[in-house]
């Protein structure tokens, strides 16, 4: 594939700025669509996406076997709200659809104070905010709510009202599948269950969905396969149906999630860090956001949790800029369009690209002659010998120091200390002068 962003002299790759706002355009759209695990909600928001990319839709009925997980009704929902004795609603979800717990089961009814706290959730911590909540496998019905709205309530009765369906149904989930000169695949997994919350929900399907437009834009080696599904229960159902073929031909993987704003890029590893996937992430993050945190798999806690299980183990990284779970509006109203820009939204989709681009680009280079090869015949040295003119090939002579077939460009990056994407030329005049061999079938791990 070839660099279609520019370079700056930071070494940055500068913003599309048409893209950007673009990928923030479809943010505010799908931003008000009330999603779960399954529904109206998951199918609406794919096929918004089906617009800008041709997504296969995918039922799974309700009761369908999944490993040890059986796919649960689908819920649906229309309308709730709490109200006063004189008519007044306290809380509304046509306002904000976070304040329904999650897969609430249909009430209508008056309650006093007492038995409408019972089921009102809110959080001490962060009064101004609506927590996000959810009760997907145990039969409920709640309302969440600010807590500071929810210190104001009086000793009265309230009509509790939850206009909603619980029953058989499907679980929906996209796939996209762009295909290569190769059946070995590069897996892209996103996540589209929750409610309005920008950065942990929407972030990664847009960066996602504008990602798969641009490596169709591209020649490839590879295989592209890129998911939108619910978290948990659609990563396990995806897993229950296509293992065989992720197995044997993911060479690596990311997980895309909370990729909206403008803090710093976090990464989890793979169970073991081992993968092509995590020397990739690493060595594109080290040199271009040296800042990255760099966690833990034992500070899991999306769908790397599924891919990378005993068993299953796939070659998966999860990305992210603030950390699912930990950044302060994470699952509460105050991840809002506030929140997610679209700098930040374009700065996750180039950190992507350039992964990709590191793929696609990978192999082991072995060296043709003995010794130190004679540039200046074949026009890669300065004619005229001075005190500098070895530093204007230094990068040139120290990548073929260790060009010896046991080093992948991921390697030789890192050993040098020189940002892949400034090896790319160099390896492409080197290959030209016949002076490198390029051993493909060795840069999968």
């Amino acid at each position: 594939m070839s660099v279609n962003a520019s370079i700056n002299s930071s070494n940055e790759f500068s913003l599309d700025i048409n893209t950007a706002q673009e990928m923030y355009q479809l943010l505010i759209r799908l931003f008000p669509i009330c999603r779960s695990i399954t529904g109206n909600g998951v199918r609406q928001t794919l096929n918004i996406i089906k617009e800008f990319i041709p997504l296969e839709i995918q039922e799974v009925p309700t009761g369908t076997k999944a490993f040890d997980w059986i796919v649960p009704n689908e819920w649906n929902i229309r309308d709730a709200f709490i109200q006063d004795e004189k008519g007044k609603k306290i809380v509304d979800f046509k306002k904000n659809n976070l304040h329904v717990v999650g897969y609430s089961s249909p009430i209508d009814k008056w309650v006093t104070l007492s038995e409408l706290q019972e089921h009102l959730f809110s959080s001490e911590e962060q009064p101004d905010a609506i927590p996000y909540i959810t009760s997907y496998y145990a039969e409920r019905w709640g309302f969440c709510i600010a807590h500071n709205e929810r210190l104001n309530l009086t000793d009265a009765r309230y009509r509790v009202y939850i206009d909603s369906d619980l029953g058989p149904g499907y679980l929906s989930y996209g796939e996209y599948i762009v295909r290569g000169e190769l059946n070995k695949e590069v897996f892209i997994s996103t996540y589209i269950c929750h409610p309005s919350m920008a950065n942990n929900e929407l972030s990664g399907p847009i960066v996602a969905t504008f990602l798969g437009k641009w490596i169709a834009s591209q020649p490839r080696k590879y295989t592209y396969r890129i998911i939108f599904i619910p978290e948990t229960i659609g990563s396990i159902v995806y897993l229950s149906e296509n293992l065989e073929v992720l197995k044997r031909d993911v060479i690596a993987g990311f997980n895309v999630s909370c990729v909206g704003d403008d803090r710093i890029y976090s990464y989890v590893p793979s169970r073991y860090g081992n993968t092509l996937a995590d020397k990739v992430a690493l060595n594109i993050l080290s040199f271009k956001h040296p800042d990255f945190i760099k966690y833990s798999f034992l500070d899991r806690g999306s769908d790397e949790r599924q891919y990378c299980s005993p068993g299953i183990d796939l070659p998966l990284v999860t990305l992210c800029r603030s950390k699912y779970g930990k950044y302060p509006e994470y699952h509460t109203s105050l991840d809002n369009l506030k929140l997610v820009t679209p700098e930040g939204l374009s700065g996750s989709y180039d950190l992507l690209k350039n992964c990709i681009e590191l793929l696609e680009h990978n192999a082991r280079y072995r060296i043709t002659c003995y010794g130190e090869p004679q540039l200046g015949t074949r026009g890669l040295y300065p004619n005229l010998s001075t005190k500098s003119s070895g530093a204007s090939v230094k990068v040139m002579m120290d990548f073929i120091a260790y060009a010896d077939g046991s080093n992948d460009l991921i390697d030789i990056s890192n050993i040098i200390k020189v940002p892949v994407w400034k090896l790319y030329p160099i390896v492409d005049l080197l290959v030209k002068a016949n002076l490198i061999l390029k051993d493909e079938s060795q840069a999968i791990i």
